[in-house]
């Protein structure tokens, strides 16, 4: 039990960003005396652990293709994909007195919910939950002042050819000290209930059995409160400088080769907060200009699309690479 009143919040949005400020706001704002138990979906997004580079855990081309969002969160752990086939779900309390909870205290019921529902759930390591040794969720915590939110996912009905593609970097080598991903052997667990039901049935039926675990009541926040939310989203998930920048340092090699023009490769240098230390570009290219000319303008700049287009603005680019405009290449640097 989680040993205080507990009440039960969901959101109507599927927006990653806002999803992640309203899990900030009930942690941060909401009355400290009671916990909470939350239910909540995203729409097509990779969702990227506090500590993790971005750019080494996003197959980045083929993210931006499909418009997929990219966000960090507040806890640590992996990298996870969301699509409307997952549900997460969030538990916020006390910590105990070493100032954190075992992940099994939060996993355990949802371990005997899925098990209700004839899905044949373990949990295995120290933070995943398992259907036959495929993983069916991903757990991370994030602790402050006291208080702990513990969250995860659970693959449900998700596209998981998807889900492979997303979190695969290509044609890209990146050197961080920053945390990686573990990659599992995923399932979802639609094929596993004994009385099949779609993902919105599936969240009132785990809702109901947890209302009952808990004691749990109903609560909705105002519209005061949602302006709040927004306003984090806003400062904080939106921005670039989360999602990226909070990147640590990392050194990176891309590389592309283009008809016309031959081989680029690029070899950069990133500094904490997301600006260029170094940048050269070496290959069979052909060209009328030397390009360290374009290393000097682009030193010093956040590896970021609006501003790189902002300093390039008015170089043609085909005179250092030929055939390639300014479109191709913000592409090779930033995919």
């Amino acid at each position: 039990m989680l040993g205080k009143m507990t009440y039960y919040l969901e959101s109507k949005s599927t927006d990653p960003y806002y999803n992640l400020a309203w899990e900030q706001f009930v942690f941060d704002e909401l009355d400290r005396r009671n916990s909470y138990f939350m239910l909540w979906q995203n729409n097509n997004a990779i969702i990227v652990g506090k500590h993790q580079n971005t750019r080494e855990e996003i197959n980045a081309a083929f993210v931006k293709g499909k418009n997929i969002s990219v966000v960090r969160r507040l806890s640590g752990g992996g990298a996870v994909y969301h699509d409307l086939g997952n549900l997460n779900f969030t538990f916020i309390t006390d910590a105990d007195e070493t100032g954190a909870k075992d992940f099994s205290f939060f996993c355990e019921p949802i371990r005997e919910a899925l098990c209700s529902m004839g899905v044949p759930a373990e949990i295995s390591g120290r933070n995943d939950m398992y259907v036959e040794e495929k993983k069916i969720s991903g757990n991370a915590q994030y602790v402050k002042e006291g208080r702990i939110m513990h969250h995860g996912t659970i693959l449900y009905d998700s596209d998981l050819d998807m889900l492979s593609k997303v979190l695969k970097p290509e044609n890209e080598k990146i050197q961080s000290k920053a945390v990686k991903s573990v990659r599992n052997q995923v399932t979802n667990i639609r094929p596993y209930m004994k009385h099949d039901m779609n993902i919105q049935e599936f969240w009132i039926a785990l809702k109901n059995y947890l209302a009952v675990s808990f004691n749990m009541k109903e609560q909705t926040l105002d519209s005061g409160h949602n302006t709040a939310i927004l306003a984090i989203k806003e400062k904080i998930y939106t921005q670039w400088s989360w999602n990226y920048g909070s990147s640590p340092p990392c050194t990176m090699r891309k590389a592309q080769r283009i008809d016309g023009c031959g081989k680029i490769e690029i070899f950069l240098d990133i500094e904490q907060g997301g600006k260029v230390r170094n940048i050269s570009f070496r290959g069979d290219f052909l060209g009328n200009l030397d390009p360290r000319d374009l290393e000097w303008k682009i030193t010093g700049h956040h590896l970021e699309y609006d501003e790189l287009k902002t300093v390039i603005n008015g170089i043609d680019i085909s005179q250092y690479f030929h055939g390639i405009n300014t479109e191709t290449f913000l592409g090779i640097l930033l995919l």
